[in-house]
């Protein structure tokens, strides 16, 4: 049980408005595009997480950070910004105050979680000493 009053057709009408904005942004629409082939079994895979999440449902069985870490190449912090502003305001328009405000809390938080696993992921491209040698 949430201790929100957030219910499962609340995330069901949620989840499509908010990547309706998103798809349709300049700046997040194309890393969208790229990435998503179906777009019906990823809203339901994103309602599966944010029903996990949230809901406490367990639902989603997917793994966000491998998922995100696909395309770390072109994520940038501002694009984070980009997400979270449009979550912000589409949270706002779509759920009660206090609804809304625990949804755009556990997202920062998500968000940050994810940043960070892209900007220190170990991948080799991290800068080593031989490239901090000054020129």
């Amino acid at each position: 049980m949430s201790m929100y009053d957030i219910s499962e057709q609340d995330l069901a009408i949620l989840i499509p408005r908010f990547y309706d904005r998103v798809r349709a942004d300049a700046e997040l629409g194309p890393i969208f595009a790229g990435a998503i082939d179906d777009w019906p079994q990823h809203l339901a895979k994103l309602v599966d997480f944010w029903s996990s999440v949230m809901l406490g449902s367990g639902r989603y069985k997917g793994q966000p950070v491998p998922a995100h870490l696909r395309h770390a190449d072109v994520l940038t912090p501002a694009m984070f910004e980009r997400w979270l502003a449009l979550w912000h305001d589409v949270t706002a328009q779509t759920l009660p105050v206090a609804e809304a405000h625990a949804l755009q809390t556990k997202a920062a938080r998500i968000a940050q979680s994810l940043l960070l696993a892209i900007q220190y992921r170990p991948t080799g491209n991290a800068p080593g000493p031989a490239d901090r040698r000054s020129a």
